[in-house]
């Protein structure tokens, strides 16, 4: 399986927040965003590995600011590394206000998906080579967020977290 880069799977989706999308504040709600967040990005999965993917967990969303009824929102996601037959996709939320077209980044999130065959077993992906230097960071501290997440569920004894284990032993120093 050949490897592939980060922006082969890069994906894109532009959405205007309408009524139905906000809460009583007129308010982008964060439901909906997750929502967009988990499409694109099972998009992104998909375009690096070939094959039908599930949400495997959702690792971590920011909402940093709010975004408003009328307000255009920009969502991104890219695999940021493979493993087995995981991926870890990084997603940035970019709004941009309707009266002054001022854009900003206003969310993140990290999901992990999972390529399966047609009855639902996992499957190996590509590995993922990054090219830029974010792409390298991410693809670097996605082996340390995935460490972090086996001990948490109990998969991963503390004890062989080689990357979390270096982490400290350089803050001792």
């Amino acid at each position: 399986m050949k490897a592939k880069t980060p922006s082969e799977s890069r994906a894109t989706s532009t959405h205007i927040v309408l009524p139905d999308d906000t809460n009583t504040l007129g308010n982008l709600m964060g439901g909906r965003l997750m929502y967009w967040m988990d499409v694109i990005s099972a998009v992104a999965a998909h375009r690096h590995c070939g094959r039908v993917v599930v949400t495997a967990s959702v690792n971590n969303i920011s909402f940093n600011q709010p975004v408003g009824l009328g307000d255009f929102v920009t969502v991104e996601a890219k695999v940021s590394r493979a493993f087995g037959s995981s991926m870890e996709v990084f997603i940035e939320v970019w709004a941009e206000d309707h009266k002054t077209i001022s854009k900003s980044k206003c969310n993140e999130a990290i999901f992990t998906f999972v390529a399966v065959d047609q009855v639902g077993n996992p499957i190996d992906v590509p590995e993922l080579t990054p090219q830029s230097d974010i792409e390298k960071q991410r693809f670097d501290g996605a082996l340390r967020r995935r460490q972090l997440s086996l001990i948490l569920a109990g998969r991963m004894k503390p004890k062989d977290a080689t990357e979390l284990k270096a982490i400290f032993e350089d803050l001792s120093e």
